[in-house]
């Protein structure tokens, strides 16, 4: 499939759990059109990272049915959709499967478009996904941080 726009995305974490970001660019194919976004939170997984990355580059998105290549360094996430593991979690209703919240959110804003997921090997000198690791710590390293409530409510039920 010719494809309308790249997402190329990262998570990170320092402590894992700790303070994390996310770093997402967006290129649209045969345009000079470019977009980032990040976002940084107090406490919070790699894996959420990652795969909140992924989730607000496709919310972006204007139009329904867009043609759209993800790029990402995360096994976790790759493997999950290419794999169709998230589905299998999805028809056993997310029953005891980390990252539930943002699994469901996925799925809906998945579904609305025609997405293929390609998995890179990280800081591995690709530039795309290289700008998306700076934009993630940078996030993470913010003085104002957002709050990853549903991770923080789950961490505090096993304490």
């Amino acid at each position: 499939m010719e494809h309308d726009v790249h997402i190329y995305t990262d998570g990170a974490a320092k402590g894992n759990p700790g303070n994390g970001g996310y770093g997402v660019v967006m290129e649209w194919v045969g345009k000079p059109y470019k977009k980032e976004f990040y976002e940084g939170f107090r406490r919070t997984t790699n894996n959420r990272m990652e795969l909140l990355a992924v989730i607000v580059g496709l919310e972006k998105l204007k139009n329904p049915n867009t043609k759209v290549l993800v790029v990402s360094d995360s096994k976790y996430v790759v493997d999950s959709v290419v794999k169709k593991w998230v589905l299998g979690w999805e028809k056993k209703g997310f029953a005891d499967r980390k990252n539930s919240d943002l699994w469901k959110r996925f799925l809906v804003v998945y579904r609305k478009h025609k997405v293929d997921f390609k998995w890179i090997k990280g800081h591995n000198n690709h530039v795309q996904n290289e700008r998306c690791d700076e934009l993630a710590v940078m996030a993470s390293m913010q003085k104002q941080l957002s709050v990853d409530a549903f991770y923080e409510k789950e961490e505090a039920k096993l304490l």
